[in-house]
């Protein structure tokens, strides 16, 4: 387990800040994350790579010349905002354009999304490209849906080593894409990981068994066998990555491969070598070349027992950039020759940070009667972050049925940070709209993930909707909602039915137009929406999810909520007392 930390919910932040600081010949400190020390040259394509915390060397520690020119990094197996994003891409640019890399996770799609939307409104020519290698969690005709863990290594190497031979954009993402195609995973596990600061693994597995197909965030395997020895490990893993080839190829035999045999967290290298040796052997054994291998901690899920193995079947191009060096704190290649510090930003950084003086916060102005409903939105939003904390512990058990776990985390993070920023807004003066809108960057930039993106939509649509100049009436309410239903649901993709929060937050902005339609006030109103909620989360016990990371392990499911849906019933029940004692 995770046994050294201070405050959990600031573990993400200190493990960053000592990382930069025990690799500053690589690395330099941005908001949002972290990009290269070294000058990159004018025009050059900026590959940005990011994900949660708790997989190091994933992803700080893979930039470096020959690999990414910046990190964002989010907090604990959660998704980098998109604004951290932004930030750390805007350092790292150097005029060529950026491609951000993320694994294939839903909060990385929204955010990274999000992030390449705010680059392109700034000028700035942008990509994006999710890794999607992990054969267990779909299908090979639903290869799109699959989530990116150890394979990410590859295919980010491959875009940043021909970005670094001067490619253009395009030609960059053609890179990622094609290494991305012919890039598989499999992995095994022996035991599950434990967040800093809980007292239990996300998920456990039985004594002499082995969790198959396991995710790396937690995600409980697709299934269990006996425990294997460490050839037979070595046998299930190559025989599974042999039955899916590329389409290209016909035959493993003649094939070239580059081969990366990763553990999780808690496997020590000297058992990584043990199943590497009959790894070798296998593939020897079936045709394949193996060029220039890695054995060792990749990508890592905290304490996660467990392994798993990769393969990109090369071509001479592929093996051309697999081959090229690189230098970063966690990954290095080949040699390189001296390079020069890249002084002129960092010293322009530290200038600003050190001379600087904070400018006093301004928000917008708002009439009397505006200020007065900002009133009773703080209560609501104060309301929020008390339930969500007292059922942050009942939310993680929930997701950790078939998901990794941390949607109490998450949601605690964003809503006390939305408190927070609502506050700071409300003491000087804001409207009801203002004091929202900074809620919502609050509880995006905290809690990061689907959960702080969709969160951060439905209150921004909200505080849209109310604006600052009038007192919000119960119609302009259910107005919000619904924009934040249909925001949600354009954003995520999601729709009612596929077991998410969508399947509360449409019945319930439905109840709660109608309600207000009928006359009703708002108090009233959200009383009878907020019944429709808890029923329709209720009812999510019953269905199979259809998206997200809980997909591959939908049998599981059944017979427990959505933890997004129960948390938006609870959120909405909590809301209608504020708005009782505020009436």
């Amino acid at each position: 387990m995770t046994r050294l930390f201070n405050d959990p919910a600031a573990f993400a932040d200190e493990a960053l800040e000592g990382f930069t600081a025990a690799h500053r010949r690589w690395v330099r400190p941005v908001t949002g994350g972290v990009v290269r020390a070294t000058a990159t040259p004018a025009g050059e394509v900026a590959v940005v790579i990011g994900g949660g915390s708790g997989h190091y060397p994933a992803f700080s520690g893979l930039v470096g010349r020959g690999l990414a020119h910046g990190a964002a990094v989010g907090n604990v197996f959660a998704s980098p905002s998109a604004r951290q994003i932004h930030s750390v891409a805007t350092a790292a640019h150097a005029g060529g354009g950026v491609l951000l890399m993320y694994g294939n996770y839903a909060g990385d799609v929204l955010h990274f999304g999000q992030a390449a939307e705010r680059l392109a409104a700034d000028g700035v020519e942008t990509r994006t490209f999710a890794v999607a290698d992990d054969i267990s969690s779909a299908g090979p005709e639903e290869s799109a849906k699959r989530r990116g863990i150890a394979g990410d290594l590859p295919v980010f190497k491959a875009a940043a080593a021909a970005a670094e031979q001067g490619l253009p954009l395009e030609e960059v993402l053609r890179v990622a894409e094609r290494a991305g195609a012919r890039t598989r995973s499999f992995g095994i596990a022996f035991s599950g990981c434990t967040l800093p600061g809980a007292d239990h693994p996300l998920f456990t597995v039985p004594e002499a068994r082995m969790a198959v197909g396991l995710g790396i965030h937690g995600e409980p395997g697709i299934g269990e066998e006996a425990l294997p020895t460490a050839d037979e490990a070595a046998r299930l893993l190559v025989e599974t990555l042999l039955k899916e080839l590329p389409e290209d190829v016909a035959d493993p035999a003649g094939e070239r491969a580059a081969v990366i045999l990763n553990g999780l967290g808690s496997v020590k290298y000297e058992e990584l070598f043990v199943v590497y040796r009959r790894v070798a052997a296998l593939l020897g054994d079936a045709g394949v070349e193996i060029v220039d291998p890695e054995v060792g901690e990749l990508v890592t899920s905290f304490d996660m027992a467990g392994i798993s193995l990769t393969l990109t079947w090369l071509d001479d191009r592929l093996e051309e950039l697999w081959r090229a060096p690189a230098d970063t704190p966690a990954y290095r290649k080949g040699a390189l020759d001296a390079a020069e510090p890249d002084r002129d930003r960092a010293s322009v950084t530290a200038a600003a940070q050190d001379t600087a003086v904070p400018a006093a916060p301004v928000v917008p102005a708002a009439s009397d009667a505006s200020r007065g409903a900002a009133d009773t939105v703080l209560a609501a939003l104060d309301a929020v972050a008390r339930v969500v904390d007292a059922h942050a512990d009942e939310l993680g058990r929930i997701d950790a049925v078939a998901g990794d776990g941390d949607h109490g985390i998450g949601m605690r993070r964003g809503s006390t940070a939305a408190h927070r920023a609502a506050a700071d807004a409300h003491g000087l003066g804001a409207g009801a709209g203002t004091v929202l809108t900074r809620a919502a960057d609050a509880w995006a930039d905290k809690a990061g993930g689907t959960s702080g993106a969709l969160w951060g939509t439905i209150l921004r649509s909200l505080g849209t909707a109310l604006g600052d100049r009038d007192a919000p009436d119960a119609a302009r309410v259910a107005e919000g909602v619904t924009d934040a239903s249909a925001a949600v649901r354009r954003l995520g993709g999601a729709e009612v039915g596929d077991k998410t929060m969508v399947d509360v937050l449409v019945p319930f902005a439905d109840a709660l137009a109608a309600a207000t339609a009928e006359g009703l006030s708002l108090a009233d109103a959200w009383d009878r929406a907020a019944t429709t909620a808890t029923a329709a989360a209720a009812g999510t016990a019953g269905l199979l999810p259809r998206r997200g990371r809980a997909r591959p392990h939908a049998e599981k499911s059944l017979g427990t909520p959505d933890a997004g849906a129960h948390s938006l019933a609870l959120i909405t029940r909590a809301v209608h007392g504020a708005l009782l004692d505020h009436h």
